[in-house]
């Protein structure tokens, strides 16, 4: 039996979740991450050397470092951040050494094959776009008197960091090409998944670049959503779980859709199990219900109870608790 071809789409600890996760189903893995965020380290060395932004890279390829005590050693020290007070103060090394490497090779997975081996990776990791990103969200609620009255937002950071609910979100410049590598992982999947992590910010913003979110479309691969636990203040305050579904939906519209198979959700996480259930049968998708939160953190993924639930979604075995 050939081994299952599994890719995850994102940014952030969302996408280091599901790839911690999904490492314990196979090692034929791809991670496909977002290249538009604008603040911290990764936003000061895009702006000032001109380059993908390298954190949420970075994270892709720490979750998905080998075992072995040199691996694990490397890994560690791509996430170490440098301290004091310098110029390079609070970058992680590992940003430091994905940016060198990328300004030495043009062609941006070939730099991160390079650094995927130094870990011992198990699987690959690709930029959805070989050129950084920029997003724009459209967001209401700012004015208590007129709670419709919208407001255009750009950046990642501010995105997340907005008072207003978001609505839309679109990428920036218009017409960017995505990652061949990427859109190929894609058309070729047995499984993607596309979640946990920020709605708007990190996981739509796949279904956006033509290329990429048309492959998305076609892929003959099982889709599995992931719900994430908790709400994000400013991007997804007061959405209930089914209306992230339909968010999803409505900004992979332009590029032919997105058909999502099943959706993964947290026991304490779901407040209204019927309402969530209806909406997920309503659009041909099975729901799993599951303890998904870390025992000390219910925040953050547990990676052997996502895992499970994913093996459960796969193999379409029934799953409570």
């Amino acid at each position: 039996m050939n081994e299952l071809k599994a890719v995850a789409l994102g940014g952030g600890h969302g996408l280091h979740s599901s790839l911690s996760a999904l490492r314990q189903l196979t090692t034929d893995l791809t991670a496909i991450v977002t290249v538009a965020d604008d603040g911290g380290s990764s936003g000061r060395i895009r702006r000032e050397l001109r380059v993908l932004p390298p954190g949420d890279l970075r994270m892709a390829l720490a979750a998905l470092a080998g075992t072995a005590p040199e691996h694990q050693r490397w890994a560690e020290l791509l996430q170490h951040r440098i301290g004091g007070h310098g110029v390079l103060a609070g970058h992680p090394v590992g940003n430091l050494m994905l940016t060198a490497l990328l300004e030495r090779e043009p062609d941006p997975p070939t730099a991160l094959a390079q650094l995927a081996e130094l870990v011992g990776a198990v699987g690959r990791v690709f930029p959805m776009s070989p050129v950084p990103l920029d997003l724009e969200a459209e967001a209401d609620r700012f004015d208590p008197d007129d709670p419709s009255r919208t407001r255009r937002i750009r950046g990642q950071s501010s995105i997340a960091a907005t008072p207003g609910r978001v609505r839309t979100v679109r990428l920036l410049p218009a017409g960017a090409p995505a990652c061949a590598a990427a859109v190929d992982a894609v058309r070729e999947a047995d499984l993607v998944v596309l979640g946990p992590g920020s709605w708007f910010t990190s996981v739509i913003p796949h279904l956006l670049l033509r290329e990429l979110g048309t492959a998305l479309a076609a892929t003959p691969a099982r889709v599995i959503v992931v719900l994430n636990l908790v709400p994000q203040a400013g991007e997804t305050d007061d959405y209930e779980p089914h209306q992230l579904l339909d968010l999803l939906q409505e900004h992979a519209a332009p590029c032919g859709g997105l058909k999502i198979d099943s959706v993964l959700a947290d026991t304490d996480s779901v407040l209204d199990h019927e309402q969530l259930s209806r909406h997920v049968s309503a659009i041909g998708a099975r729901l799993v219900v599951s303890r998904l939160a870390a025992d000390d953190s219910a925040e953050r993924h547990d990676p052997a109870r996502l895992s499970a639930a994913i093996r459960d979604a796969v193999d379409d075995v029934p799953r409570t608790g």
